[in-house]
């Protein structure tokens, strides 16, 4: 073989090479996201009554912006708990509330978003008001951040309740001033909901549903979540006044990972 043979034949090989690596590039870019199974709904399609302020969609969160997995500000669950929540809204309005939804399904890939921001100590953003009195090295070991969540199996919301008629949101607007979750109502972010004790996804201990120092009305909104959501099936987790899963789970051992958009209910497989 010929020198120039040699070179021609070295250049069509590296060529190859390029294009073959283009091509798988390509390939896994243009990889379809998975979607949700044909028993996943999008709530306000069960029921549009039901207010949805998806804190993962915004920066108003403990993260401090966007989380991974929320294109849309949507709330998503198993169509028997979406079907719970329905009749629990329907038992609420006619008691002047509404029930408003911070999150529901939420996609593997945001939860591994949530364990990247804990072990980055340098990122202290929203501890003002998320986690005034615990130190971010604890968040595995006291519970509040974990590798799994059973809000990825779909069958678990976290909520609140609105006295009706209620008002807008006010704007977050990141770098403005915060104030600890557990402050006087009339002191921390106003989010409309009925005054709880704390606001949502407080890193304390008030959070828990049952605190004996939380009394009188605060400890009776508490309980009016509790009493109406728990006589349809679902269970509260002890340490958050906010977190229901709806019992049986349509998928008890399954961590789902598709998007939260209206595309992942589309084209069911």
């Amino acid at each position: 073989m010929t020198r120039l043979s040699r070179a021609v034949r070295g250049l069509v090989t590296a060529v190859t090479a390029l294009l073959a690596a283009t091509t798988a590039s390509a390939t896994a870019q243009a990889k379809p996201e998975p979607k949700a199974p044909r028993d996943f709904v999008a709530l306000n399609d069960v029921d549009p009554t039901i207010i949805q302020e998806i804190r993962y969609f915004t920066p108003h969160n403990f993260v401090g912006e966007t989380v991974d997995g929320y294109r849309q500000p949507l709330c998503i669950l198993t169509r028997p708990a979406a079907e719970a929540l329905h009749t629990a809204q329907r038992k609420l309005l006619r008691q002047g509330y509404s029930l408003k939804v911070y999150d529901c399904y939420r996609p593997r890939r945001a939860v591994d978003h949530f364990v990247r921001w804990a072990e980055d100590l340098d990122d202290q953003r929203m501890k003002v008001e998320f986690y005034p009195n615990v130190d971010k090295t604890r968040l595995f070991a006291d519970g509040y951040i974990a590798e799994k969540s059973g809000h990825s199996r779909g069958s678990t919301v976290d909520l609140t309740l609105v006295e009706l008629p209620t008002k807008p949101t006010r704007p977050y607007h990141p770098g403005q001033p915060l104030t600890p979750c557990f402050a006087p109502e009339d002191e921390r972010f106003p989010d409309t909901s009925v005054d709880m004790g704390t606001g949502y996804d407080c890193f304390d201990t008030l959070s828990h549903t049952l605190d004996p120092r939380v009394r009188g009305e605060q400890r009776a909104n508490r309980l009016l979540l509790k009493n109406t959501l728990e006589d349809l099936g679902f269970v509260n987790l002890a340490e958050e006044w906010w977190h229901y899963t709806f019992k049986p789970e349509t998928h008890p051992d399954t961590y789902f990972d598709f998007p939260v958009s209206r595309r992942s209910l589309t084209g069911h497989n």
